[in-house]
Order: C-alpha cells, then sequence, then structure tokens
C-alpha cells in the first residue's frame, strides 16, 4: 500500500488528475480517493471535517475522505480582487466644470433605496406594474425631481442605499436564504440598466452640485454586487476631483458635515434603535466633534422617523412596485424618494419628495 508521500509525486505528474494516476498505479480510482492527502485543497476551498476508516486489529488508517467546503473569507477576498482588476480597465471620466453658484454652508443628501432593480411586479396582484424600463424611467425621473427641487448645495450625496439590484448573480434567488425571485430579464442586462441609472443620477448631481460624494451600500440582495459597483464607480470618477466614492468594506457610511453627522446603513444587520450605539462607537472622533446626527437606513420598504439616543433616524420607503411575495405577505408601503438638505451648524434645513404618482400626473 503506497503511503501518501509516495503517492504525491505520481499524482502531481499526472498533472493532479485522480483518474489518470489511479491508472498508472494499476488501481481503481475510488480508492486513490480514499488516501490522505492525495490532492491539495486549493483556495478558496477549507477542509471542514474527515471520516477515516481503521485497521481495528493493526490500527492502520486504511482511507480517509475529506470534506471541503468554500472559504468565504477567503472567496470574498478574492472576489474584490477581481473586480478591482475589472476596474482598472475601465475609462475614466474627465473632470468638468463646476456650477457656478453653490451654498458652502450645505449639504443634501438623494437616499435611493430598495430600488430593486431587476425585479418584477404585475399590477393586478401587488399594485403596480414593475419592470427594468419602469424602474428607470421611475428612479430617474424622481431624481430629476429631487434635483431640481433641492437647494444648489455645496455638497451632494448620492445616498443608494442598498438593494439596487433584485438579485446579485446568474441565479434569481436572494444571495443567503436563495429564495426564488421574480425577476425581468437577464442578469446582463439588469447590470446595464443598473449602471446606466446610476451614471444618470451622478452626472445630475455634478450639473448641479460642486462636490459628490457617492455612497453605493451593501444590501441583502446586493452583497457581491455592491462591491462591484464601489469598485467600478471609484475607477470611473478616479479622475473627476469633484467626486467621491465610500469604499468602505463595512456596510456602515458616514459624511462629517461641520457640526452635523449623517450616517448611513441599509438596515439588515440593525435594528433603527441599535444605529445610534454602533455608530457612536464605529465613527467615535467624528460623533465627538458633532452635534447634529442623523441616520438614513432603509430594508423594510416603509416610512418611519424617530430620534433614538441623540440621533434621528429615517427610514427611507422605496419607489419599487410590490412583488408577489410582498403582495401576498399583505406588505403595503407609500413609495416615494426623499431628498434632505443639511446645514453645517444647524442640521435639517430643507426636504423635498419625489413619487411614482408625480411622474404620471406631470
Amino acid at each position: 500500500m503506497l503511503s501518501a508521500e509516495q503517492l504525491k509525486p505520481v499524482y502531481e505528474r499526472n498533472g493532479r488528475n485522480a483518474q489518470r494516476t489511479a491508472d498508472e498505479l494499476g488501481i481503481a480510482a475510488s480508492t486513490l480517493k480514499g488516501w490522505p492527502s492525495y490532492r491539495e485543497i486549493r483556495s478558496p476551498f477549507i477542509v471542514t471535517g474527515r471520516t477515516t476508516l481503521t485497521n481495528l486489529q493493526t490500527g492502520e488508517q486504511v482511507l480517509q475522505w475529506e470534506r471541503e467546503s468554500l472559504d468565504r473569507e477567503r472567496e470574498e477576498e478574492a472576489r474584490r480582487a477581481a473586480f478591482e482588476a475589472l476596474a482598472a480597465e475601465l475609462p475614466r471620466v474627465p473632470p468638468s466644470q463646476a456650477p457656478r453658484a453653490s451654498e458652502a454652508l450645505l449639504a443634501t443628501v438623494y437616499t435611493l433605496t430598495d430600488c430593486h432593480v431587476g425585479a418584477l411586479a404585475w399590477k393586478q396582484e401587488g399594485g403596480d406594474d414593475w419592470d427594468l424600463t419602469i424602474a428607470e424611467e421611475t428612479l430617474l425621473g424622481c431624481f430629476l425631481h429631487m434635483i431640481q427641487t433641492s437647494p444648489a448645495s455645496e455638497l451632494a450625496v448620492v445616498n443608494q442605499l442598498g438593494d439596487f439590484l433584485h438579485f446579485d448573480g446568474l441565479s434569481a434567488v436572494t444571495p443567503t436564504s436563495g429564495h426564488l425571485l421574480d425577476a425581468d430579464s437577464r442578469f446582463d442586462k439588469v447590470v446595464q440598466v443598473a449602471i446606466r441609472i446610476l451614471r444618470r443620477v451622478v452626472d445630475m448631481a455634478l450639473a448641479k452640485h460642486s462636490r459628490v460624494h457617492v455612497i453605493l451600500a451593501e444590501g441583502n440582495h446586493d452583497l457581491a454586487s455592491s462591491v462591484w459597483l464601489r469598485q467600478m464607480f471609484a475607477a470611473l470618477y478616479e479622475k473627476e476631483p469633484r467626486v467621491t466614492v465610500d469604499q468602505s468594506p463595512l456596510p456602515y457610511y458616514a459624511v462629517e458635515w461641520g457640526k452635523t453627522l449623517l450616517c448611513f446603513h441599509h438596515g439588515h444587520l440593525k435594528k433603527n434603535d441599535q444605529l445610534p450605539l454602533l455608530f457612536a462607537a464605529q465613527f467615535a472622533p467624528q460623533w465627538g466633534r458633532t452635534t447634529k446626527r442623523y441616520c438614513h437606513t432603509g430594508h423594510r420598504h416603509h416610512l418611519e422617523e424617530k430620534e433614538h439616543s441623540g440621533m434621528i433616524v429615517l427610514q427611507h420607503p422605496t419607489l419599487a412596485a410590490r412583488d408577489a411575495y410582498a403582495a401576498r405577505g399583505g406588505w403595503h408601503s407609500l413609495r416615494s424618494a426623499t431628498a434632505v438638505t443639511y446645514h453645517k451648524a444647524f442640521g435639517e434645513v430643507w426636504r423635498t419628495n419625489a413619487s411614482p404618482d408625480m411622474l404620471q400626473a406631470a
């Protein structure tokens, strides 16, 4: 019986192919696969368990089976590296001329959350239709209205707060639980529309505001897509000094604006009343320097606003129509998007809303 040390060079010589190795040794491939260390576990896989067959009379190990699974941490590192490499090949947006006048003490947060680009909804089932075409028209129309009715503040925060894409890959399922989703079209087309919407949104903000800060937050529907979106937009606008893209790998984001602290989290990992303590700990210096503190969140698809422990938490509703899952579950919400303008010293000073109904009435 060959030892693992004797077996390994034969295995390597045969290009790490179990069948060819077994043929050279004159044994069955199933026997070979039982030997320990006949193959090397390669990243991003790790061994998560072993089963060993031992000769009880001699104590000799006869066979061993290894169970392996993806190392989630290494998988995420590999995926992030791939996204960075892809972003390195993208054409860059050249610098553009800033608008002539802006209010230096003001910052406006334009929030789009739970847009679910790629979802499919049927009016007879959920009350309104929703597909890629409707999503693009609705999101851009509502954003344009918010831009036109907000002050010309120095800073615009394009706050894409997560779940921008309805599904996160080639299969229309939720990335963590694998629940089947109602989807419109192929993932390639969903990605094209999503990028086109966000590009136009950033360009609209650039035309009105002196500086634009872009948040592309992690949501529970687009865990991986939020990574490549951040990498892509950071690369696209790296030569445009008026645009910054938040690159935080954690799903918590903050902007310090004078004495006003603006915080952001999709809402899938922390409840609203837990957010003040989290941001006070995560961004302790910024928390200590500010007196007006606000947090923007989404995830639950309906409006809620409440002060918790020295921070006002604004939970934004969605612009997307209800899919079958929401409709059958009996969940309702008034569809809208909100832009809020903040003063460096006084906190919130202006608010404007947009809804699909407004677009239809125009």
